[in-house]
């Protein structure tokens, strides 16, 4: 198997030279560059061509936030996890709703960040349900609240009755497999569901359905 290409954005030389220290040991895993900030990232992603990125949120120049979206707005974009040193912070859930896979902490131990980028290189978050409840809650009670729900409502209002379901199943942290048993379908189809689902909101990945219902109000309540 290929090794997981990966892109290392931070504006501390130091925090770069002990990621690719912990990341380079991974067999699976090649550093292809480094990015000192987010106005480097556009020139390394088209000389690269990594699978993963992994964005410092705080640079000088062009913050990790803003080279999240214009990054996830490519046809090619890769999959992308901010560095943070908060666990639930307002610029954390805009890098998600930019299209970010998850976060990883800063002191995070350097097996479980290698585990991330895995993940996310196969396509699955690096935020655990508890997590993801956990800085949804948090962080988005300060939002325009009714505003925001008629719109995820609207974005909803697409979806067919089972893919609802689906839907806030995803946003209550319910696997695959859990999701299955609930709704007494077969894991297969509730994969095929999750896709349409990403497909039709335009979405990229499972966090921003759990991000979408939650927005709606549809978390705490029978659908």
């Amino acid at each position: 198997m290929k090794p997981i290409r990966l892109l290392l954005v931070d504006d501390d030389p130091l925090v770069r030279a002990g990621l690719s220290f912990m990341l380079g040991g991974a067999e699976d895993i090649e550093i292809v560059g480094e990015a000192g900030d987010g106005a480097e990232v556009a020139a390394r992603i088209g000389e690269l061509r990594p699978d993963v990125v992994l964005m410092d949120i705080r640079m000088p120049v062009v913050d990790g936030l803003t080279a999240t979206e214009a990054l996830r707005r490519r046809p090619d974009a890769p999959e992308v996890i901010v560095l943070t040193t908060f666990h639930a912070d307002e610029q954390v859930l805009r890098a998600l709703r930019a299209g970010a896979a998850g976060f990883v902490l800063k002191d995070t131990a350097p097996t479980e960040i290698v585990a991330a980028v895995r993940a996310v290189a196969a396509g699955e978050p690096v935020l655990s349900p508890s997590v993801t409840r956990q800085l949804i809650s948090q962080v988005t009670s300060a939002d325009p609240q009714l505003d925001r729900r008629r719109r995820a409502l609207a974005r909803l209002d697409g979806l067919g009755e089972r893919e609802r379901e689906v839907a806030v199943a995803v946003g209550r942290g319910g696997s695959n497999a859990d999701i299955a048993a609930q709704l007494f379908l077969s894991v297969a189809t509730v994969k095929a569901h999750v896709s349409r689902i990403l497909t039709k909101l335009d979405l990229n990945n499972r966090v921003q359905i759990a991000l979408l219902a939650h927005d709606a109000g549809l978390l705490d309540q029978d659908v």
